[in-house]
C-alpha cells in the first residue's frame, strides 16, 4: 500500500534514542535475539491467528532512511535547544542496509501466547528500530483475523462478509482490518480498496438511503432491479420488513422473467432470527429457496450464535464494526524482547530474561523455536526450545510438576527463515493461501479449544531444559536485583 513512502519513521522515538545509545556505546554490531510474541489470547479465547507477517515482510525489505527522514531528524532538538542526534549517527542511518536474519510462523497458522511469532537476529540497533513498527503491523491484523476466525466458528461454515470499513480507524485501519479478516476466514470485504490492492473478493448492495431517495419501497427495487440485474440482494427493513420481503419477491419474478436471477435480501433491523424465518417462508413459497438471506446489524459471534440457537435462516452473515474494531477487545498487546545477546560469533550466547513479580510477565530466555506435536488422532502439545543449545526434544514442561512425554510423537517446526542476513528467501503466501492455511488450521484443530466462551487451554509450554535453565536465571538475577 505504500510502495512509494518510506515507513523507516514509523516507529517511536525511543527505539531511535536507543539506537542512538547503542552507536554512541559502540553497541550497535552487537548480536541480538528478539522474539515478537503475545501473553494472553484475545477474546479470552483458546486459540489466535498469527497475520500480518506479508505486510511486515513488505515494510522490511524496504527498511532505509531517505533524505527526506534524516533532514527531518536533523531538526529534532534536546531540552538544551541543540541537535538530539550527531551528524555523524544521522549519516550512519543513511548508510544503513538490513541485516537481519528473520524466522516467523507463516499467516494462517494458530498459535499460543508466549510463542514468537517473529524472531529478529542481527545488529541490536536495527532489531531495535524495528519493533514498533513490526508491533502495530503483527498485533492488529493478528487480532482482526482471531476475531473473524471466531466468528466464521459462530456461523458453521456460512458465508462471513466483512463490512466494517465505515468504522475502521482510518485509512490504514480499514484496509488491514479487511484483508486480516479474510485471513481468518472471511468470504468477502465491502472495501473496494482492499479488493484492489489484496485481491480479496468484494461485496454489496444498496443501503437505506436508496430506498428513501424513492417515492415508494417498489420504485427504489425496481429502479435497482433495472440498474443491476447480475447483483440484486434487496434491503428490506426501510419501513416494514415483511412488506419489504413481499416487494423483493415481486422484483424477483420481474428479474426472473429476464433471465435474472435475484441474489436475495437483507435483514440489517428488528428481530433478525423470527424475521429470517417469515422471510424464508415466503420466498420458498414464491419459488425462490436459493435465495440467500443476509443479515447485518451489529453482529458478532455471540449474536450469530443466539439467532442460530432461535433458529433464524440466516445464511450470509454481514459483520462490520464488531469484527473491524475488534469492538470486545481493541487491543492484542504483543510485546517484543530481547532474550540472547552476544559481541561477536566467537562468544557464547548471554541469555536474557525480563524479571516481573506478575509470572506471566517473565520472558523467555534463549534463540526460540516451536514444535508441534501429533499423532494419528491429531494435535499434542506445542513446544517452545532454545535452538542453541543442546536439548532432548523431548518433554515439555507445563509447570514444576507437570510435563508432557513427546518422544514418540511427530512434529513439525513451526518458525521458518524469512531473511537471512538481510535477504528474502521465503515466498510470501498469497492472502487466498494464509486464508486456506486458516481454514484447514481450524479444521484439524479439537473443538474442546474452540469454544467461544471458557474454552480448555491447549497444551503449550517450554522444552524442559529450557524450563530449567530458565527458573535457575531467574533466581540468579532475582538476587542481583
Amino acid at each position: 500500500m505504500y510502495q512509494n513512502i518510506s515507513l523507516s519513521l514509523h516507529t517511536d522515538l525511543y527505539q531511535l534514542t536507543m539506537a542512538y545509545g547503542y552507536w554512541k556505546s559502540g553497541m550497535k554490531d552487537t548480536e541480538a535475539v528478539f522474539h515478537l510474541f503475545f501473553r494472553k489470547h484475545p477474546f479470552k479465547g483458546g486459540f489466535t491467528i498469527a497475520c500480518g507477517l506479508a505486510r511486515a515482510i513488505d515494510l522490511m525489505k524496504r527498511f532505509s532512511f531517505t533524505k527526506e527522514d534524516i533532514a527531518y531528524l536533523s531538526t529534532l532538538t534536546g531540552n538544551n535547544g541543540k541537535p538530539l542526534f550527531d551528524h555523524e549517527f544521522l549519516q550512519y542511518l543513511a548508510q544503513m542496509k538490513f541485516e537481519c536474519s528473520v524466522a516467523a510462523i507463516p499467516e494462517g497458522n494458530i498459535v499460543f501466547p508466549h510463542q514468537p511469532l517473529i524472531r529478529l537476529r542481527g545488529p541490536i540497533i536495527q532489531c531495535q528500530i524495528l519493533e514498533t513498527t513490526l508491533l502495530n503491523l503483527i498485533n492488529f491484523e493478528t487480532l482482526i483475523a482471531t476475531k473473524a476466525a471466531r466468528i466464521c466458528l459462530a456461523a458453521k461454515g456460512e458465508a462471513v462478509l466483512e463490512f466494517g470499513l465505515r468504522r475502521a480507524q482510518g485509512i490504514d485501519g480499514g484496509l488491514s482490518a479487511s484483508r486480516a479478516a479474510y485471513v481468518g476466514g472471511c468470504a468477502a470485504t465491502s472495501n473496494v480498496l482492499a479488493g484492489k490492492h489484496f485481491g480479496i473478493p468484494i461485496k454489496g448492495t444498496h443501503a437505506h438511503s436508496w430506498v428513501m431517495s424513492f417515492p415508494s419501497e417498489e420504485q427504489a427495487f425496481h429502479a435497482y432491479a433495472k440498474a443491476m440485474p447480475n447483483n440484486c440482494v434487496f434491503l428490506v427493513d426501510t419501513y416494514d420488513t415483511i412488506e419489504g420481503v413481499k416487494e423483493a419477491i415481486k422484483q424477483a419474478i420481474w428479474l426472473r422473467e429476464r433471465g435474472f436471477e435475484m441474489v436475495g435480501i437483507r435483514l440489517d433491523s428488528g428481530d433478525l432470527a423470527q424475521l429470517s424465518i417469515e422471510a424464508r417462508k415466503l420466498l420458498d413459497q414464491a419459488g425462490f429457496p436459493n435465495a440467500a438471506i443476509v443479515a447485518s446489524d451489529s453482529l458478532d459471534e455471540y449474536k450469530i450464535t443466539k439467532i442460530k440457537e432461535r433458529g433464524g435462516t440466516i445464511n450470509v452473515w454481514g459483520v462490520g464494526t464488531r469484527l473491524a474494531t475488534a469492538y470486545d477487545q481493541p487491543a492484542l498487546g504483543g510485546v517484543y524482547k530481547v532474550a540472547a545477546l552476544r559481541d561477536n560469533p566467537n562468544e557464547p550466547w548471554q541469555y536474557k530474561v525480563k524479571l516481573s513479580e506478575n509470572i506471566i510477565k517473565v520472558s523467555n530466555p534463549g534463540i526460540q523455536q516451536v514444535r508441534r506435536f501429533f499423532n494419528e488422532e491429531g494435535w499434542v502439545a506445542d513446544m517452545i526450545y532454545n535452538q542453541a543449545e543442546p536439548t532432548d526434544n523431548t518433554h515439555i514442561a507445563l509447570s514444576d510438576t507437570e510435563q508432557i512425554d513427546c518422544s514418540n510423537l511427530s512434529y513439525k517446526e513451526l518458525l521458518v527463515p524469512i531473511f537471512e542476513q538481510g535477504k528474502l528467501v521465503y515466498e510470501i503466501p498469497s492472502v487466498h493461501e494464509s486464508r486456506n492455511l486458516t481454514i484447514a488450521q481450524l479444521a484439524s484443530f479439537p473443538h474442546t479449544y474452540k469454544h467461544l466462551t471458557a474454552p480448555k487451554q491447549y497444551p503449550t509450554g517450554l522444552e524442559a531444559n529450557l524450563y530449567t535453565y530458565k527458573k535457575a536465571l531467574v533466581k540468579k538475577l532475582s538476587k542481583k536485583s
